[in-house]
């Protein structure tokens, strides 16, 4: 089921540095950046010179692009292979100042989406195995996603140990290519197990503890300071104008008035420019409006005089049906099966 509060597929960006190795395998295969942006139907100068940052679904829609313009089945790969230290922005150079691989791993989690909203990594730890998780937000993508994902961790990795590391048990969602065996196994050091219920890699746990050679871990407090100041800028701009779009859409939805072109007016912003600045928060209007009719929804449940057609009514539905449609997707249940609930979030 298709949670819309959760589905991230039209939000979220791309750091331009994050772009910059799919534009290089691109572009070592004869394919440049105006031919990219021809096919994909963007305006002139989207890519080059290199944007600051690029939605994320235009990011996941060009690496099928260019591979397909390449004629190169293993373009993901060659994405990955391409990784380098200013690819993953500031975050990467928090990397390099961590004194070993388990430090590097929870800087990953923690500062990721610095560089890119396509995913977010987890690390279990168990019984002598470390389980990395990545958790893509296009589950729908092909394989080239993933594919670069982890080409571009194996590749980091590496740079980063000063050797290649052991090769790790690697599971992969999309489905198995034979004919392209050779090149997973040329990256990865071995097969990956296709088809997997997750994108996962398991390795041994005490490589959480190898030192980074050359680490200048003086420098970690201060990276540190400067990335959390990021996400803290992030989170200011993600808070600014999804709240104000939220405030605006409680107001105008008994009225009915919450379409893009109503609260971009009553926000005295043109709806080019509110779609633009809630792309840059990582979210999209569709988002903020089931978010908050879901926030009112449940207030409104708790509220026992209220019937669910005077509900649907308040959160600006034409029918209750709507009403019910909608609020099973949020909640997976009906809102009557919900209000019954003895626990209610």
């Amino acid at each position: 089921m298709t949670n819309a509060l959760f589905d991230y597929a039209n939000g979220g960006r791309v750091a331009g540095s994050y772009l910059q190795p799919l534009l290089d395998a691109a572009a070592a295969r004869g394919v440049s950046p105006q031919a990219l942006e021809r096919e994909a139907g963007l305006a002139p100068g989207t890519l080059e010179p290199l944007p600051e940052s690029l939605p994320a679904a235009a990011y996941v829609r060009l690496l099928d692009l260019a591979a397909a313009l390449a004629d190169d089945p293993h373009f993901g790969l060659h994405v990955g292979e391409r990784v380098k230290l200013g690819t993953y922005s500031v975050y990467g150079l928090v990397l390099l100042s961590c004194r070993d691989f388990g430090h590097a791993f929870e800087q990953t989690i923690r500062y990721e989406q610095l560089a890119h909203d396509l995913g977010r990594s987890s690390m279990q730890v168990a019984d002598g195995l470390a389980c990395y998780t990545w958790h893509s937000r296009f589950p729908g993508a092909t394989r080239h996603l993933a594919d670069s994902v982890f080409a571009g961790i194996r590749v980091f990795g590496n740079w980063l140990a000063g050797a290649p590391l052991p090769p790790a048990r690697l599971e992969l969602m999309h489905g198995a290519v034979p004919e392209l065996h050779g090149e997973y196994l040329r990256v990865f050091g071995e097969l990956p197990q296709f088809g997997a219920p997750a994108n996962r890699a398991t390795f041994d746990a005490q490589l959480l503890a190898w030192p980074v050679p050359n680490a200048d871990v003086s420098l970690y407090p201060v990276l540190q300071q400067h990335a959390e100041r990021l996400l803290k800028e992030r989170a200011q701009l993600d808070e600014g104008i999804a709240a104000q779009v939220g405030a605006a859409i409680e107001r105008g939805l008994s009225q009915g008035q919450v379409r893009l072109a109503s609260i971009a007016k009553a926000l005295q912003l043109s709806p080019r420019t509110l779609q633009r600045k809630l792309s840059e928060a990582g979210v999209n209007f569709q988002q903020v409006l089931d978010q908050t009719r879901f926030a009112l929804a449940r207030d409104y449940l708790r509220q026992p005089d209220l019937s669910l057609v005077d509900i649907a009514f308040l959160l600006g539905y034409q029918e209750q049906s709507a009403f019910n449609h909608a609020f099973r997707e949020w909640a997976g249940v009906n809102p009557g099966a919900w209000r019954l609930t003895p626990l209610r979030g």
